[in-house]
């Protein structure tokens, strides 16, 4: 078990030694190869496998290189908002959040590590058959119907627990592809309650984006959630094709899904949960 990263403080400055020295460091994920800067670890420790998560270097890479979205103090907060969301909603599809240790550079989030593979994949071999990606959007049309139905349900445990989707997009979603068990991880960026956009483009994937992520000081609210969600549906439903004769379940499910996805929120489901009960009358495979 894990019972070495109880601990409640950590008073050492680095992590991932203190990691390799309770467990196994299986893969450590730097802060190159994360936009926030955020440096995470997947450790063994007995017969679990945990991920782990930090806000990284107080100081930046003195080597250079590109700098993370976010400086330290960012990278802090938004992890403290992950706690957050964590704690105010419990759902079998959202990443379990075990502990919180707190350590000279700030929170270091303990996570049950996702079984599954991780749908995001980079661009250039989206189109590889044997990519998560490609063979998540080709799955059976029940169990990819089933993904659609377990993500969906979760927003609408998170939306009751006021929380409004920002910066969801594939590389947030962990499928087990052989059951459809799905897990969604790095919600650190959601927002609780209603906002205005004060950043211009928001933070996401501009494929699974609302037009308001785009316009500053325009609202954000459920219909934005409910416009991705309806996009990340519409284009691994449509088996990556964005086409209604290609969609994996009926053609009233498509207009459904459609419906999410018009550019005016007005036009959109009121809610998620609006969303989520037009979606189980109609989400019947083709």
């Amino acid at each position: 078990m894990y019972e070495s990263l109880r601990g409640g403080m950590l008073a050492e400055q680095d992590i991932g030694a203190y990691l390799r020295r309770h467990g196994t460091v299986l893969q450590e994920f730097g802060r190159l190869t994360q936009d926030s800067g955020n440096v995470s670890w997947l450790v063994a420790v007995g017969d679990q496998r945990l991920f782990v998560k930090s806000a990284g270097a107080q100081s930046e890479d003195p080597s250079g290189g590109p700098g993370p979205y976010f400086d330290h103090a960012g990278r802090v907060k938004l992890l403290r908002n992950a706690v957050d969301l964590a704690n105010s909603c419990h759902h079998p599809a959202l990443a379990r959040l075990l502990n919180v240790l707190e350590s000279p550079s700030g929170p270091v989030l303990v996570y049950e590590a996702a079984s599954g593979e991780l749908v995001g994949v980079p661009p250039a071999i989206r189109d590889d058959p044997t990519s998560a990606y490609w063979r998540f959007a080709h799955l059976p049309a029940e169990r990819l119907l089933s993904v659609f139905d377990m993500l969906i349900d979760l927003h609408v445990a998170l939306a009751a627990a006021g929380w409004i989707a920002c910066d969801l997009y594939d590389g947030c979603l962990i499928v087990e592809l052989a059951s459809g068990s799905l897990t969604v991880i790095d919600l650190d960026s959601y927002r609780r309650g209603r906002s205005v956009n004060d950043m211009g483009r928001m933070f996401g994937a501009t494929r699974f984006m609302a037009p308001e992520e785009f316009e500053l000081g325009a609202a954000i609210d459920e219909r934005t959630t409910t416009f991705t969600l309806g996009r990340l549906i519409w284009h691994f439903g449509t088996r990556l094709k964005e086409r209604a004769e290609d969609f994996c379940g009926s053609p009233a499910a498509a207009k459904v899904v459609q419906q999410a996805c018009q550019p005016a929120p007005a036009d959109r489901h009121a809610s998620i949960a609006k969303f989520a009960e037009a979606w189980m009358a109609e989400r019947s495979p083709q």
